[in-house]
C-alpha cells in the first residue's frame, strides 16, 4: 500500500470509526448500571434522611425549579399520612463547587437529618460535611427552622462552622436554607 493522502485519510477514517464505536458501546454498556446506582444513591439518603416511610417516595416526588435549577421533593408517608419531605436541595457557593444535600424535614418544620449527595469540596477539610468524616450535621438535627438561624456563627447565626472550612459551612448552610424555603412553599 503507497503512503499518500488518501490512504492516511481512510486509515484514519477506520481508526476514528472504530473508536467511535468502542466509546458508544462502553456508553451502553455503562449507562443503565450508572443510573441505577444514582436511584439506589437517592433512596438511601431519602431512608437516611426521613427513617419513618412506608410509601415509595420516588414515586410521588414533586419537581420544583428553584434558583434555575430542578429541586425534587419526596413526601414520606405512614400509612397515607404525611411525615415530611426529604427534599433534594443545592448550593453553588461552596469552596469546591456545588454541594448537593438531601434535607429531611418533619411536617412541623424540624430537621430530620442531613444527607450529603454529592460534593467536591477539600479532603480533609470542607468534606467534614460528610457524616462519615465528622459530627458537623448533627448540630442540624432536630432543630426547627423557624426559630433556628441558618448561618455560621461568625456571621450572626446558630451554627459552628467546620474549623478552616467557613465557605464550606456557609454553602451548606444556603442548601439547608434553600430546602427550608421550598418546605414553607408546599
Amino acid at each position: 500500500m503507497e503512503s499518500n493522502l488518501r490512504n492516511m485519510v481512510l486509515v484514519l477514517l477506520v481508526i476514528t470509526l472504530v473508536a467511535a464505536g468502542a466509546v458508544g458501546g462502553v456508553y451502553m454498556l455503562t449507562e443503565q448500571p450508572i443510573a441505577a446506582a444514582k436511584v439506589a444513591k437517592t433512596n438511601n439518603a431519602i431512608k437516611e434522611v426521613m427513617p419513618t416511610f412506608d410509601n415509595d417516595p420516588s414515586a410521588e416526588v414533586i419537581t420544583k425549579e428553584v434558583d434555575g435549577e430542578q429541586v425534587r421533593i419526596y413526601p414520606a408517608k405512614v400509612g397515607g399520612e404525611l411525615r415530611g419531605y426529604a427534599i433534594e436541595t443545592f448550593s453553588k457557593n461552596g469552596f469546591g463547587g456545588k454541594i448537593i444535600l438531601m434535607v429531611g424535614i418533619s411536617k412541623e418544620g424540624a430537621i430530620n437529618a442531613v444527607s450529603v449527595i454529592e460534593q467536591k469540596e477539600t479532603p480533609g477539610l470542607g468534606d467534614k460535611i460528610e457524616k462519615s468524616k465528622s459530627n458537623f450535621s448533627v448540630q442540624f438535627e432536630g432543630k426547627n427552622l423557624a426559630d433556628y438561624k441558618l448561618a455560621v456563627k461568625k456571621d450572626g447565626g446558630d451554627v459552628d462552622a467546620i474549623t478552616a472550612s467557613t465557605i464550606t459551612s456557609r454553602a451548606y448552610c444556603d442548601a439547608v436554607e434553600r430546602a427550608y424555603n421550598i418546605f414553607k412553599g408546599l
